[in-house]
């Protein structure tokens, strides 16, 4: 059976050409760049090429790049530098809708002494920016937002947030995972201290990031040990993923027009098909506002899991917005902060295309989803109840 993939915000498929420019990596040029002989030394040039190529997509310096291995270490290196730095502030501001590599960093910080605010979304996903001026004080240390929401796809005003931010005099970072490589990131223009990005989600390897921290911030390792990345991130370069990274990045800028076009012709078509052709079917998010591969679709009465696994029998990958798939019905963070009603939530669906999907696959998804969510209601507990609410028991992820 032939895998309809619709789950590329949670990982992408490596795209050939990036696998092709990694193999002599991992099989001739194995020497470590750090070593005095040739033999390890010549890759040191290959990891500089990768460099320049990912600042190339952020409109960055070079040495503003550092390699991490993925988003959460980069999240966690920029929260924690921020904090070092400045030893005497001891409150933060995020957001609660952020992924999980940035909320248990606060909730362990919070744990420790730290003060964090969370700042409320709207229906549609958005913040109140005078909430966020509000709340940021003389001993707020960092200012850590998401760029666009890994489940529904929205994306905040960033540009304006960071504005905000920094005309307080305040450190910002953002969390740039989903947002890097499907639209244009200039950060000569963003004024941001700190992004973090990750190479799985635009068609790299799996296990390799960056973090952008931008020259003349004041920085702090995360991880201490040997002399790599200019003394900013110990350990022996991941140099087969980095190259892949590198690629990654340039095949990105190449084809970020297709995903703003191709790809975003192509969400649309499943999305307006699902809610013709299904009733009682909302979108969940700003749809003015978002990545142009994802959509969040709710589908009254059912549960997302069940769904899935019936998608799962004709080939259709995608993702439900349940917190965990350990059996929990609690609905994600993110639809419960936007006030989605559990009648809904509990049914939501996250489809995030690539370029590597195609018209007929999405034929397929609007041939073959409307009746699942059909045999689902019939068999539901709850299609005659609309005032059931969500179960009380906790999650056990």
């Amino acid at each position: 059976m032939t895998t309809i993939y619709l789950d590329n915000n949670a990982t992408t498929k490596i795209d050939p050409e990036v696998l092709d420019e990694m193999m002599p990596f991992l099989t001739d040029y194995y020497g470590n760049p750090s070593s005095m002989h040739n033999f390890g030394g010549q890759v040191s040039s290959h990891i500089a090429k990768a460099r320049h190529r990912l600042a190339s997509l952020l409109n960055a310096q070079p040495d503003e790049i550092i390699f991490t291995a993925g988003g959460t270490e980069s999240d966690n290196t920029a929260i924690y530098s921020a904090l070092e730095a400045q030893p005497g502030k001891k409150h933060l501001i995020t957001t609660r809708v952020e992924h999980p590599a940035i909320l248990n960093v606060c909730r362990h910080l919070e744990q420790r002494g730290y003060e964090v605010t969370y700042l409320n979304v709207d229906t549609k996903g958005q913040l109140d920016l005078d909430e966020l001026r509000n709340a940021i004080r003389p001993d707020t240390a960092l200012v850590t937002i998401m760029y666009a929401n890994s489940e529904t796809g929205v994306m905040f005003p960033m540009q304006e947030i960071a504005e905000i931010v920094k005309d307080r005099g305040v450190m910002m970072h953002t969390d740039a995972v989903q947002a890097v490589g499907k639209i244009e990131i200039n950060l000569q223009e963003f004024p941001v201290d700190y992004l973090s990005l990750s190479g799985h989600k635009i068609h790299g390897p799996k296990g390799i990031g960056a973090l952008y921290v931008r020259k003349g911030v004041s920085f702090r390792p995360h991880l201490r040990g040997g002399h790599q990345e200019h003394g900013r991130r110990a350990g022996t370069e991941n140099t087969a993923s980095i190259v892949g990274l590198g690629k990654a990045a340039e095949l990105a800028q190449i084809n970020m027009e297709i995903e703003n076009t191709g790809v975003k012709h192509m969400r649309d078509v499943l999305e307006k098909g699902l809610l013709k052709s299904i009733p009682e079917a909302i979108i969940n998010g700003d749809t003015e506002s978002r990545l142009p591969n994802t959509t969040n679709i709710s589908f009254k009465h059912v549960e997302g899991e069940a769904i899935l696994l019936m998608m799962d029998g004709f080939g259709i990958a995608a993702s439900s917005g349940s917190a965990c798939t350990s059996g929990s019905l609690e609905p994600s963070h993110v639809l419960r902060a936007m006030g989605v009603p559990f009648t809904f939530a509990h049914g939501s669906i996250r489809f995030s295309l690539s370029r590597f999907n195609s018209d007929d696959e999405i034929k397929v998804v609007l041939k073959e989803l409307p009746p699942i969510i059909k045999r689902l209601r019939e068999i539901s507990p709850y299609k005659d109840d609309d005032s059931v609410e969500a179960p009380t028991r906790p999650c056990s992820c």
